[in-house]
């Protein structure tokens, strides 16, 4: 298993890392950038209260899908064999690498991920860093931009939570907006990280629709490149072609991750959320604007009811339903591999 001794940069070069080791990239294949398989996105006060609500059924998974009232029970998954057979749907369907983006605050299970990659043959690409401050542990604030950056790289080099698996991306790392101090402080120590090991930074941004610009704008200001960076949740975050195309300018990654989320309702903020055909028109712009390079896509499941075990979709959906969707629409077999395939490839393969 990974994590026997430190690695090097240079021993990580031209190499993809997955939770079992490093692998040639060549053999990452069709890709979701951004899932969590075990996970807990609980809020620090839903924990305390201790109380999980009512069991997921037929009956009731609509309604905790949907969202306006939270179900703790439906934020959390640590069972193992569940998301194992979870991940084993999805490689059946064609999918063969997931990106476990859960950070501090989401509570990882690096072992987990190892178990599942294992009885499954799907490649998982674990992240590290932190998540949104409320999230963080209340340590935190007391650390440095420097005792921050240190963390991540060990996480890279000799493991992460605790364990010997290490990380093979920098991330989710949790803005909000207004952006804390605190998530400046990771955010800085994150880029740092990713100088000095070469890999990619996944960002989650806060739900205002400038926010991913200014987090590109300050990336910039602090003098590091973007061309490695990629923004999470766009599908939620923004909605014009104008803002969307001034943020692929700056040369960062645009992730539309929230793939079989169909409703227009959503209940973290005032918006419309696009349904899939309107992820591939705002895809669409981006391609006509010369952005393919730019562009990977995934489904961000952290609830159980959008597993189909619970009546939801599943890691599957965007092999088994969205890619003939946009065959259908008129995207070429080399935009479609382009977005599954090659961003993700170039994007996990340190430098």
């Amino acid at each position: 298993m990974a994590g026997t001794t430190r690695l090097s940069r240079d021993m990580l070069k031209g190499r993809a890392q997955t939770v079992l080791g490093l692998i040639d990239p060549n053999e990452l294949g069709r890709t979701l950038m951004h899932e969590h398989l075990l996970w807990d996105i609980r809020t620090p006060a839903m924990v305390a209260e201790g109380n999980p609500g009512p069991e997921i059924t037929l009956c009731n998974c609509f309604r905790m899908n949907y969202g306006r009232k939270k179900t703790p029970g439906n934020l959390f998954l640590r069972c193992r064999q569940t998301a194992t057979e979870a991940v084993a749907e999805m490689v059946s369907l064609g999918g063969k690498t997931i990106v476990e983006l859960s950070s501090g605050g989401l509570d990882p299970d690096p072992e987990g991920y190892a178990e599942i990659a294992r009885s499954t043959g799907a490649h998982i690409v674990m992240g590290c860093g932190h998540y949104v401050d409320e999230y963080q542990n209340p340590g935190n604030r007391d650390r440095s931009v420097e005792d921050f950056a240190a963390e991540i790289i060990s996480q890279v080099f000799e493991g992460a939570w605790g364990t010997g698996i290490r990380a093979g991306i920098i991330g989710e790392i949790g803005c909000q907006a207004p952006w804390t101090e605190l998530e400046r402080r990771v955010m800085r120590g994150a880029l740092i990280a990713q100088a000095e090991t070469g890999a990619s930074l996944n960002v989650h941004p806060g739900r205002h629709e400038e926010q991913p610009q200014e987090v590109a704008d300050f990336i910039r200001t602090e003098g590091f490149p973007t061309d490695r960076v990629v923004i999470s949740h766009i599908d939620r975050t923004i909605f014009d072609e104008v803002r969307l195309l001034r943020l692929a300018d700056t040369g960062v990654v645009i992730e539309f991750d929230l793939f079989g989320q169909e409703s227009a309702y959503y209940p973290l903020s005032d918006i419309d959320m696009p349904n899939d055909a309107g992820r591939l028109k705002l895809i669409r712009a981006l391609i006509a604007r010369g952005h393919l390079s730019q562009i990977v896509i995934s489904h961000d499941i952290c609830y159980r009811t959008r597993l189909t075990r619970f009546g939801g979709h599943g890691y599957g959906h965007i092999f088994e339903n969205v890619l003939p969707m946009m065959r259908a629409r008129g995207f070429s077999e080399g935009e479609i591999d382009a977005i599954t395939v090659g961003n993700p490839r170039r994007l996990l393969t340190f430098v």
